[in-house]
């Protein structure tokens, strides 16, 4: 029986007993009552009592069989009731015992002795138990044992009591994958109510939510934009991913659980209060805005897209924010505006028509400013239109079938036409490229169309300079080495004779130092002249400062002897050049086709040395060639020899002639650099000019040796000066041609110590001339050095635009012959102004060399040319005269340089 049952029992036992007591009680008084009143009566005692007894018999049967009758119905009463609780009980029990055994947890009661009490059906459905499996006066523990016995307890037994004790319990994993959560209570009376719960479910349940969790997560942390999300009751940042945390620069633990205002500036918190009313106030619950914030590194524009996240009843619980670092992004957009405005603003001041055109529809989509003169309307009155619509009926044709043409063809495609301008008929250049798509189909033609009409005249000019002498006109020598060579050419293999003249103007330096090189340049213009009408038609160039050359057809000596006679009288006869008198001479030397040579340089050296003869013979005469007797090849001879040995012993100098920036007035501040010159004093002959031992050397191979020697002491004495100069030194053709000339100007500049970039190296054309290729190739190595180029005598000879074009040279110097002719006439001042354009259309510095006069130094200077050289500024000296200027006297840097009129 169960304790409730027991309890109800003792309270029927206790009820029989009180009406029994109350039975006994009421007899007992009934026959005391009955003897006293016996007693009071007078009747004998013993009849009396007879009576009396007898009576009280009945008298007590009746009084017994009345209790008798009572205690019947009492216990009949008491039966009844005991029955009615009973099944009342066992309706309780049964509806008790039914509940547990439909509770989805399993129950086991121990009692205070740990004996089972109870067990409901899940419990034995749990772990696979039968009800006869649960003994009478089973212990806990022995049930314990019998389930780990059959592999249904998940641990040892004392860890199995060990970990249940635990407030929550613990969660048993059984063998066959199970998870059951048992937590023991214990009663006040000692004993212990177990459940048993299977939450395997529950469990696989809560591993998918974490593995779902971990894996939001990780995406949410691992979104290259910031997101973050806050509760919009109390404005505390509940989510924070890694790019916040990077962004921001501060630990997730410092932004989850707090407000903006209490991790953020002021000014910061402010602004993502504004951004956070805003996404509140919007009707769609959705805000996309730009807006700046403080952080340590300064201030960052960001990008931002704020959502409100409502709860189930509809109301608005959370605030998620995505935003991102756009800094760089406005910062790149702004720069790309600018580079797009740059860009255009570069391709509308292009000094060229650009017009790009769409294939498909043939609607041009871009015209700069240029355009508008070869088109000759307004931009915007292109864009958009056909060339239909831009050009005349016929014009039109004629440009659709070219640019037609350009877009069959591909590539480039370039043309030169004339084009009527409102200044007139120009000639233009136009290249047309097409530019295609990913898959090859024509889609832009690009046009643009440059005026060269100026160039070409240029170029023309620049041509004529090429084989014609800039002061007389006449073609140089050069062009007269040319018409030689194709003279011979075409007499080779007849009977044909010919002459080469060499004329040589006597006195002329003592007119130059008389009367000035202005008046000696005119003198020579008239000269050129009178040769010409002497000549009769032969071809007649100037060879160098006063010697003409001249190439005389006919029967020979005869034709020549003539014509030398005739340029010998004419030239008697005096110049009136400004209103001066003056007085010339000419002294002839002839060489004759194929006698004294069958090619030009040697017809040409010949002729030469017969005018040497002949000037040593007597002056105003004329000299046939006769290699028997020419006494000029033994002294040219000896004059080598005495060079050679000059070069060995010494005898050679170096004079410093200075080169400054073009200005009107001219400082020792002005000056830039030197050149280095070689000067030969002889031990007997005492100063050989350079213009004498320079050539022999260059004809000898000495000029090798020299030149390395005049480009070791020139860096030598470079190095020592204080202040950081240039200094020039030329190089001849014949150290191109021989020994490893980048190789030697390399170890001199490690050796004396002077900085490639201070040392520029010049060159004349003929460095080209020789092997293009190859002197080409060493002008790069050179200048892969850091040592900068020049471009020498530009002008007096070929001084081919190709040169030019082929090596970036660092600086061009113009001949003296054109400065020397400034202010004479027109045609100078109009080349040098060219050739300083040209130089500087290159990015090629500009010296002008032979500057003798300010009005030449002031021309100059106006047309921007770079730097100037010439006697005017300063002789060619040794460097002690320039100590002030190279900065080894401070006292006078600043003083101005002489000027010569």
């Amino acid at each position: 029986m169960t304790g409730w049952q027991k309890q109800a029992g003792k309270k029927t036992a206790t009820c029989v007993m009180a009406v029994a007591c109350l039975v006994v009680i009421a007899a007992t008084c009934g026959q005391a009552v009955a003897q006293a009143a016996g007693a009071t009566d007078g009747t004998p005692v013993t009849a009396q009592y007879a009576i009396e007894k007898k009576a009280m018999i009945w008298q007590m049967l009746v009084s017994g069989f009345i209790v008798v009758a009572f205690l019947t119905s009492i216990i009949l009463w008491i039966v009844a009731a005991l029955r009615r609780t009973r099944r009342a009980n066992m309706r309780r029990e049964t509806f008790v015992t039914s509940a547990l055994n439909n509770l989805s947890q399993g129950i086991l009661m121990v009692n205070a002795q740990r004996r089972v009490t109870y067990c409901n059906n899940r419990y034995l459905e749990l772990y696979g138990l039968t009800r006869a499996d649960i003994r009478r006066g089973i212990t806990g523990r022995e049930l314990a044992e019998l389930r780990h016995a059959r592999g249904t307890l998940g641990c040892d037994i004392e860890a199995y009591y060990r970990n249940a004790a635990a407030a929550n319990g613990y969660i048993a994993e059984l063998e066959d994958g199970r998870a059951i959560h048992i937590k023991h209570t214990y009663l006040p009376n000692g004993g212990v109510v177990a459940t048993h719960e299977d939450c395997t479910e529950q469990r696989k349940m809560s591993k998918e939510l974490a593995r779902a969790k971990t894996f939001l997560e990780s995406v949410i942390d691992n979104i290259p934009v910031c997101v973050a999300a806050k509760n919009i009751e109390d404005g505390r940042y509940i989510l924070a991913n890694r790019a916040f945390e990077q962004f921001s620069n501060i630990p997730r633990e410092r932004i989850v659980g707090h407000r903006a205002e209490e991790i953020f500036t002021a000014r910061t918190a402010k602004t993502i209060a504004e951004n956070d009313r805003a996404v509140m106030e919007s009707p769609n619950g959705e805000v996309r805005t730009e807006f700046i914030i403080e952080l340590g590194r300064g201030d960052r524009i960001l990008a931002s897209n704020r959502v409100i996240a409502r709860g189930e009843n509809g109301r608005p619980e959370y605030l998620v924010a995505l935003f991102e670092d756009v800094t760089g992004h406005r910062e790149m957009s702004l720069e790309l505006q600018r580079t797009k405005k740059f860009l255009e603003l570069i391709v509308d001041n292009i000094p060229a028509a650009l017009v790009v055109k769409r294939v498909d529809d043939g609607r041009y989509v871009l015209a700069n400013r240029a355009a508008e003169t070869i088109l000759n309307r307004r931009r915007e009155d292109v864009i958009g239109y056909t060339v239909e619509d831009v050009h005349p009926e016929a014009a039109a044709r004629f440009v659709g079938m070219r640019d037609n043409a350009a877009i069959l063809k591909g590539g480039l495609v370039t043309e030169e036409h004339p084009v009527p301008t409102d200044v007139g008929l120009r000639l233009f250049t136009t290249r047309r490229v097409t530019v295609t798509d990913d898959s090859g189909k024509p889609q832009y033609l690009i046009k643009t169309s440059e005026d060269i009409t100026d160039r070409r005249e240029t170029e023309s000019r620049m041509a004529h300079m090429a084989y014609h002498d800039i002061l007389t006109g006449l073609p140089n020598r050069a062009a007269f080495l040319q018409a030689l060579t194709q003279l011979i050419d075409a007499c080779g293999g007849t009977d044909e004779e010919f002459a080469v003249v060499s004329v040589d103007l006597d006195r002329l330096k003592e007119i130059n130092d008389v009367f000035g090189h202005a008046v000696g340049d005119k003198l020579l213009i008239e000269v050129a002249k009178r040769i010409e009408k002497a000549a009769h038609g032969g071809v007649v160039a100037r060879l160098s400062g006063d010697e003409y050359g001249l190439i005389i057809d006919g029967i020979q000596p005869e034709a020549a002897r003539i014509v030398a006679q005739r340029l010998i009288e004419s030239m008697r006869e005096e110049f009136l050049i400004d209103g001066k008198a003056v007085h010339v001479g000419a002294t002839v030397g002839v060489a004759i086709f194929p006698h004294n040579g069958k090619d030009g340089a040697s017809l040409l050296a010949n002729a030469d040395a017969a005018l040497f003869r002949a000037k040593d013979k007597s002056r105003g005469s004329v000299n046939f060639f006769d290699a028997a007797t020419d006494q000029q090849i033994r002294d040219r001879r000896a004059l080598h020899q005495d060079l050679s040995n000059a070069i060995r012993n010494g005898e050679l100098s170096l004079h410093y002639q200075p080169q400054t920036h073009a200005r009107h007035t001219v400082t020792g501040d002005d000056v830039i650099g030197f050149e280095a010159l070689a000067r030969w004093i002889h031990p007997t002959r005492g100063f050989i000019p350079p213009g004498d031992f320079i050539p022999l050397a260059e004809e000898s191979g000495l000029i090798v040796e020299m030149g390395e020697w005049i480009l070791r002491m020139a860096c030598r004495e470079a190095s020592s000066w204080p202040k950081h100069l240039q200094i020039a030194v030329n190089l001849s053709p014949a150290q191109f041609m021989h020994g490893d000339l980048v190789g030697l100007v390399h170890s001199i500049l490690l050796e004396t110590g002077l900085t490639p970039g201070r040392l520029e190296l010049e060159i004349t054309e003929g460095v080209l001339i020789e092997d293009f290729d190859r002197g080409l190739s060493l002008l790069r190595r050179l200048k892969a050095l850091g040592v900068r180029i020049a471009m020498d005598d530009f002008g007096s000879g070929y001084s081919s635009l190709t040169y030019l074009q082929a090596f970036p040279f660092d600086k061009i110097k113009i001949d003296r012959a054109f400065v020397m002719n400034l202010g004479r006439n027109p045609q100078s001042a109009a080349i040098i102004r060219a050739m300083i354009g040209l130089g500087h259309g290159l990015d090629i510095s500009i010296v002008a060399e032979g500057v003798e006069t300010q009005e030449q130094l002031s021309f100059l200077a106006v047309e921007a040319c770079d730097q100037v050289q010439g006697y005017f500024l300063g002789k060619p000296a040794p460097i002690a005269q320039y100590d002030a200027w190279v900065g080894r006297d401070a006292r006078v840097d600043a003083v101005q340089v002489r000027k010569r009129g």
